[in-house]
């Protein structure tokens, strides 16, 4: 039998994903954080989606999910950051409120968490993409210097209070479940060569953000599925291919 939640048996929930793709892991860690029971099918993003899947996610995107319970009958929910805040929102934990936040301050606090996701997407994640395809080191090492920057200047300073997760919270929260999959890929591809080691060590000079980078990729939520080197190879593989077709 399933367990309850909100004092009422848990959903039912198919997930659609791909464990590869740090955007259904947003999904993956939340599903994980919340401990909630669900049936997980695997999508192919190196072929053509199938027809039965576009008639549930039109896009073709991943992650996607199918929600039974609490008077929701058959719903289909897409994208990562909506899939993420309605699980969350349905079953209210540390997630969006963590212990130590009474009152009105769980409204400040959601406002904090939503500006530091809008900060480290809009301000520091626009370089991802751009230092794995970088070929030359002048483009490689200005875009570490301007990835650093940026963490420096607007990720660093919302992070003095963390203890060890956002906003001094012992638990995950919503801060680490939208940020997880690139931060842990940041770490991971540097130590690999996929990016610049000079990333690893500019990361490392910024006293807040790495001790709560460390901190948030040994989770196991965020571990969960992580296959290191299968991800690394399969991202090593598309960037080739991204830089021969350029040729």
């Amino acid at each position: 039998m399933a367990a309850a939640v909100n004092g009422t048996s848990s959903p039912s929930i198919t997930f659609y994903t791909n464990r590869g793709c740090p955007w259904a892991q947003r999904a993956q860690i939340t599903l994980k954080e919340l401990k909630l029971p669900y049936e997980e099918v695997t999508i192919d993003l190196n072929t053509p989606r199938e027809d039965w899947y576009l008639k549930i996610n039109p896009r073709g995107l991943v992650p996607s999910i199918n929600f039974t319970g609490g008077g929701v009958h058959d719903e289909i929910l897409t994208e990562s950051a909506v899939v993420s805040q309605f699980l969350a929102d349905v079953n209210p934990s540390h997630l969006t409120q963590p212990d130590h936040i009474k009152g009105a301050q769980a409204a400040l606090f959601r406002a904090r968490v939503a500006f530091f996701v809008d900060s480290f997407f809009s301000k520091v994640n626009t370089g991802f993409y751009p230092l794995l395809k970088a070929e030359s080191q002048e483009e490689k090492d200005k875009l570490v210097h301007d990835t650093v920057e940026a963490i420096k200047k607007e990720i660093e300073p919302l992070l003095k209070d963390a203890n060890p997760f956002f906003g001094g919270s012992s638990k995950l929260t919503m801060a680490e479940v939208l940020t997880a999959p690139f931060v842990q890929r940041y770490l991971s591809f540097s130590q690999a060569g996929l990016l610049p080691e000079s990333l690893k060590q500019g990361l490392e000079s910024l006293p807040n953000f790495s001790k709560w980078a460390n901190e948030v990729v040994k989770q196991d939520s965020v571990q969960f599925g992580f296959d290191e080197q299968k991800i690394i190879e399969g991202m090593r593989n598309r960037i080739a291919k991204l830089k021969a077709q350029a040729k």
